[in-house]
């Protein structure tokens, strides 16, 4: 917690509210944002039973998305599967085996898809 002396800006009638770590305008505020992961540039897609109790689940890792995105695009594909799923570490994972139905999804957007694994 921040003390009282250390004096963040908070508010300027100029610009308006303002972010009190980097002390820029809350609409230009860069330390709240996460950028998104860098990697190979391949979207890979595998199904794994460790840790899920025996039921196989569908990976899908290396999405280029920031997290809130992430989420949302999430939702698209569990909604397109018609199963459950989640977005943990930025590994979206769905219930099932979906890799049939995942892959053209994701090479629809423009990425460059690998089933990984068996």
């Amino acid at each position: 917690m921040k003390s009282r002396s250390a004096g963040g800006l908070v508010f300027s009638t100029e610009q308006g509210r303002m972010c009190p770590d980097c002390r820029n305008p809350v609409a230009d505020c860069v330390c709240g944002q996460s950028s998104p992961p860098s990697g190979d540039g391949i979207v890979r897609v595998s199904r794994e039973t460790k840790g899920h109790k025996g039921k196989g689940v569908t990976l899908v890792t290396g999405i280029p998305l920031a997290e809130k995105e992430l989420k949302a695009f999430a939702k698209v594909l569990k909604a397109k599967c018609g199963t459950g799923g989640t977005v943990k570490d930025g590994v979206v994972e769905i219930q099932g085996d979906q890799r049939d139905i995942l892959v053209p999804l994701l090479q629809a957007k423009g990425w460059t898809v690998k089933r990984a694994g068996g």
